[in-house]
């Protein structure tokens, strides 16, 4: 049975280099065991965009661990075999290194987060398969195909009210017409707004 909705054909387009690119190959060995620490919890209010202006709802990102080198070198040689299912395969094989709850939902496990520092303080930028939903699966919804989620989180340690952050809750990396990659999503992004970082999540690693 197969049921299509106007909303799952409006596509955001965002350049690979601008994100997806630079949070898989960015060097840096920063990862610690989890057993070497606590958990970290980010708390966000996720607002919408564009379409979805108005709704707020709350996002907990909690972090176990980083995710290191070799996790990374996985992804993007899952992605030059298999492109956007090659890269899904390979987080489904991966070890969970955190957690994501949105509003509505039970949370869901991170496949990779990845710590970079910053002059002013951190970006943590994470990745892992969606949870898709019964109803997309009964009706063989396109929104399927979308099957990503990841985001950023850049912490400002200077200044508490510049932190801010991304998400995208439904994604997929293609390869246009012009044989360039993009980070596709369903709908539009969301802005991270009322950062609360209450464990300064990375800041053991940096003194590493």
């Amino acid at each position: 049975m197969t049921q299509s909705h106007p909303l799952e054909h409006t596509v955001r387009r965002f350049c690979y280099g601008s994100f997806v690119l630079v949070m898989l190959l960015l060097a840096g060995p920063l990862a610690i065991s989890a057993d070497d620490r606590g958990e970290e919890v980010i708390d966000a209010t996720a607002m919408g965009t564009s379409t979805q202006m108005g709704r707020v709802i709350s996002v907990k990102v909690i972090i176990k661990e980083f995710s290191t080198d070799d996790d990374r070198a996985i992804l993007v040689d899952a992605f030059t075999h298999g492109q956007n299912e090659g890269l899904v395969n390979a987080l489904t094989k991966m070890k969970s290194v955190g957690r994501i709850a949105i509003t509505g939902t039970i949370g869901y496990d991170l496949s990779y987060i990845r710590l970079i520092p910053t002059p002013t303080g951190r970006k943590i930028r994470f990745v892992t398969n969606r949870d898709i939903k019964f109803g997309e699966l009964y009706y063989n919804s396109q929104s399927k195909a979308y099957n990503l989620t990841a985001g950023e989180i850049e912490i400002n340690d200077s200044d508490k009210d510049k932190s801010a952050g991304v998400l995208y809750p439904a994604a997929q990396l293609i390869i246009n017409k012009d044989g360039q990659l993009e980070f596709q999503l369903r709908q539009n992004a969301w802005k991270l707004v009322n950062i609360i970082d209450w464990h300064k999540a990375g800041t053991n690693e940096q003194s590493r």
